[in-house]
């Protein structure tokens, strides 16, 4: 089926997201006006320092980092418009609501790893986990079709294609978490949430 790529009434949403994140990185990493320690997702200032659960997904640890997340919203923007979206706003009521689920999970795990008296010591960053969590809903969505997002509708309609082309990307996704420096919590945490979000 023939869709049209040109510019649509949804695409400020996708824009709006580009254009904070790179604001972001240019206050952060080119002009150095903020600190962007202040905003990394470390588990255990969150109690103390609640910010840091949307923030974190604002800062990129540097160009490549930012350049492969715009890359992500370029991705599932296409996906969105391919399952036929009819909300001006999912996209940012999704990334609004991810924020916190995604907080949820990784609190939820580190509770188990306490259990056995792990206590991870690290910091997060960057729009991944959304794009995961996207990836995630959008996955499930290619399979069921999902009308209706927190009562609003949506659209979206299943797609033989767009499953094909998600569970490719997942799967590579998935790999690419492993390697050094990539947050493969951050990542499942997201990819949990996305599907936790198709469901309600």
């Amino acid at each position: 089926m023939a869709i049209n790529n040109s510019i649509s009434k949804y695409d400020w949403q996708y824009l709006l997201t580009g254009f904070f994140l790179i604001s972001v990185f240019i206050f952060t990493d080119l002009i150095g006006a903020i600190d962007k320690e202040y905003f990394y997702f470390v588990p255990k200032l969150i109690s103390d320092q609640p910010h840091r659960i949307f923030a974190s997904i604002l800062i990129h640890a540097d160009l490549n980092h930012l350049l492969s997340n715009l890359g992500g919203i370029i991705i599932t923007r296409y996906f969105l418009m391919r399952l036929g979206i009819q909300s001006r706003f999912f996209y940012l009521e999704f990334i609004f609501i991810c924020s916190f689920l995604n907080f949820f999970i990784i609190w939820f795990y580190e509770k188990i790893l306490s259990y056995f008296n792990i206590f991870p010591n690290y910091a997060a960053l960057g729009f991944s986990g959304i794009i995961y969590a996207l990836f995630g809903f959008l996955l499930l969505t290619s399979f069921y079709g999902k009308k209706y997002f927190l009562g609003k509708k949506i659209g979206f309609k299943s797609n033989y294609e767009v499953q094909k082309m998600l569970k490719t990307i997942c799967l590579i996704g998935l790999i690419f978490s492993f390697l050094p420096g990539v947050s493969l919590l951050g990542h499942l945490s997201g990819f949990i949430a996305g599907f936790f979000l198709f469901l309600i």
